[in-house]
């Protein structure tokens, strides 16, 4: 299961860390964000070296502004605190699984 990251803890579980980490900016509200869920869900089971997580634009605006998300779902990869990878819109696993894995 995805992590759920938060403006209080976003900086401590993300920027932070010593491993790569995939942020999926997402709102409930969302068709594409909804269709990502089960993607985000099932790399986080399948690739434990990477931490994976969700944040909830509606609930955390600070960090949603703070990263420029025009447009969900996003997904933005960080790595030594900077972002290293980023998408727009609905991207399929193996895409991700790939990507991810070059990290």
């Amino acid at each position: 299961m995805a992590m759920q990251f938060t403006d209080a803890n976003f900086d401590a579980e993300v920027l932070a860390g010593d491993r790569p980490v995939l942020v999926d900016f997402w709102a409930p509200w969302c068709g594409p964000c909804q269709m990502m869920g089960p993607v985000i869900d099932a790399l986080a089971e399948e690739m434990p070296a990477v931490k994976i997580g969700k944040l909830n634009v509606d609930e955390n605006p600070e960090k949603a502004s703070a990263y420029g998300i025009m447009s969900i779902p996003t997904i933005k990869v960080f790595k030594g605190g900077k972002v290293v990878k980023e998408w727009m819109g609905v991207q399929s696993k193996d895409k991700l699984k790939e990507e991810l894995s070059g990290l």
